[in-house]
């Protein structure tokens, strides 16, 4: 109960709702329906764009409409992106497997002893035309990664 008051009834409603798309973008076989079914649940999806099967969290937050990625970007496996906050993915960009992106942190409920120290907040990400993330890289709240970067 805790984690409701937390949130709030809409908010928990809006979760619930997001986990049953997530259980059907999950069900989605081919990368190519993926960007489909995402473009149909509010996000902006470019053209050519591989996705492979990845993981979202925070859905319940910005919704799906928080994600863009552009034409001619390829996603890995095992991926993890937060939706805390806007995830803004330009064209031709390139994020290896297992790649996390966090648009948030919080180190817990409100009466956390570390609250005080580490408040939460959310950011957006944004990873600029011609970007290459490797395997496993981790991109932080509020980072912004450069045209052609590695």
């Amino acid at each position: 109960m805790k984690a409701l008051k937390a949130i709030g009834l809409r908010k928990a409603i809006k979760f619930a709702y997001c986990a049953l798309l997530l259980i059907v973008f999950k069900w989605l076989l081919f990368p190519q329906l993926r960007a489909i079914f995402l473009r149909g649940v509010g996000s902006k999806i470019g053209k050519n764009v591989i996705i492979h099967e990845i993981n979202f969290f925070n859905c319940y937050r910005t919704g799906f409409k928080g994600l863009e990625i552009g034409m001619d970007c390829f996603i890995g496996d095992d991926s993890l992106i937060d939706l805390a906050d806007r995830v803004i993915i330009s064209d031709q960009v390139t994020i290896a497997e297992r790649v996390t992106i966090l648009t948030h942190t919080n180190v817990g409920y409100e009466d956390h002893p570390l609250q005080k120290f580490y408040p939460s907040f959310t950011k957006p990400v944004v990873i600029e035309k011609g970007a290459f993330i490797g395997a496993n890289a981790t991109i932080m709240p509020g980072v912004t990664i450069g045209p052609c970067s590695v």
